[in-house]
């Protein structure tokens, strides 16, 4: 079974009726309408609503009645079960899907193992070797192919090495 999907971070409560402001962790907070159901430290919650503006988006959550128990939510990570989640499409890749690929270079070299994607505009990988960290960002060019089944990631290996640090 693959892992959960982070969908969210709170950020604090939002008015006095419960609802939570969060930051979306998919490519918009109109993603975050698909989910029904959430879980925030293990705790299951239904999704009564969900509005969205670009990254933020704004949930009302049964159980989470007014601002105080908003409040206690404030700074966790939103999970979600992987089967909500919205087809995404061609070439595109949940995060967690990548952490823990082996990342080579066109002739098979061991570069290391993804240990973190930050997402940006041009997203920035985080690979660990030997105890080492280097980070990437994946401008064009530098990833040839995204194995996500076989868990391997094969990049250009002199694209890769103009844009890593």
């Amino acid at each position: 079974m693959k892992a959960p999907l982070t969908i969210a971070t709170v950020l604090k409560p939002q008015g006095i009726r419960g609802e939570i402001k969060v930051r979306a962790l998919t490519d918009s907070a109109e993603n975050l309408k698909a989910f029904k159901t959430v879980y925030i430290d293990g705790a299951e919650y239904s999704v009564f609503s969900v509005r969205a503006q670009g990254d933020i988006g704004y949930l009302a959550l049964k159980g989470v009645a007014d601002r105080n128990a908003a409040e206690l939510l404030r700074g966790k990570e939103i999970t979600a079960n992987r089967e909500d989640a919205p087809d995404l499409p061609e070439g595109r890749y949940y995060i967690v899907d990548l952490i823990g690929c082996r990342v080579e270079n066109e002739n098979g070299a061991y570069i290391g193992e993804v240990t973190a994607v930050t997402p940006a505009k041009t997203d920035v990988y985080t690979l660990s070797k030997d105890g080492k960290e280097i980070t990437f960002a994946a401008a064009d060019g530098v990833i040839k192919d995204i194995d996500v089944d076989g868990a391997k990631i094969v990049v250009n290996g002199k694209r890769f090495k103009e844009v890593s640090i």
